[in-house]
C-alpha cells in the first residue's frame, strides 16, 4: 500500500511529461509531412548525382546490375 502513495504521483507526473513532449512535437511540425520520408525512401542515390559518361571507360560507366549475365568485368 505504502508504494502506491509514491507510484501513482510518479505516474501522473510521467504522463504530463509525455503530453507535454507530444504538445511540443505538434507544436514544432514534426507531423506536418507524413508521405514526404516515403517516397525519400524509394529514390535511388544514382538519380541525385549524375555521372558524366564521357570521361569513364564503357567497364566502368556500366553498374553490376547493367552488365549482361554473362560477362565478366576485366582486370
Amino acid at each position: 500500500m505504502e508504494s502506491l502513495y509514491l507510484l501513482i504521483p510518479l505516474s501522473v507526473v510521467l504522463v504530463f511529461i509525455i503530453g507535454a513532449l507530444f504538445w511540443w512535437s505538434l507544436r514544432n511540425g514534426q507531423y506536418d509531412d507524413l508521405e514526404g520520408p516515403a517516397y525519400r525512401m524509394l529514390l535511388d542515390d544514382k538519380d541525385d548525382f549524375p555521372v558524366d559518361h564521357q570521361d569513364a571507360p564503357a567497364d566502368a560507366a556500366m553498374g553490376a546490375e547493367e552488365r549482361p549475365a554473362g560477362s565478366r568485368k576485366s582486370s
